[in-house]
């Protein structure tokens, strides 16, 4: 944040690029075992948006789902910031590498613009 007088600014630096990258997910809390369908919208390599009315607080561990074109990313993540009913910011803590290649690969096709 940038606070000038008369000028405030939120600056916002990403270690990874982001992506529009639409695709049907599901969500796992890991404590206790709840399940719901949402959607990514923003993805990076580091993590995504997850669009949905369903949340969860920041600091839960979750499992999440990414399928698009037939084909499924998973990982494990962590919730760290969450909006009620619109949805939650995932930073990835566990990929596997078979996992992270499709993530790059999808990264590449959606890619020749990241996302603002």
């Amino acid at each position: 944040m940038i606070d000038w007088p008369g000028i405030s600014m939120h600056i916002e630096l990403r270690r990874a690029p982001r992506y529009k990258l639409i695709a049907n997910t599901e969500v796992v809390e890991l404590r206790s075992d709840t399940h719901f369908k949402a959607r990514t919208s923003d993805v990076s390599l580091l993590g995504c948006y997850v669009n949905s009315v369903n949340w969860l607080p920041a600091g839960a561990e979750i499992r999440l789902r990414v399928t698009r074109d037939d084909t499924t990313f998973a990982a494990l993540g962590t919730v760290v910031r969450s909006t009620a009913a619109m949805g939650m910011g995932v930073k990835f803590s566990v990929v596997e590498l078979d996992q992270q290649a499709l993530l790059k690969k999808w990264l590449t096709e959606a890619g020749a613009r990241p996302s603002s």
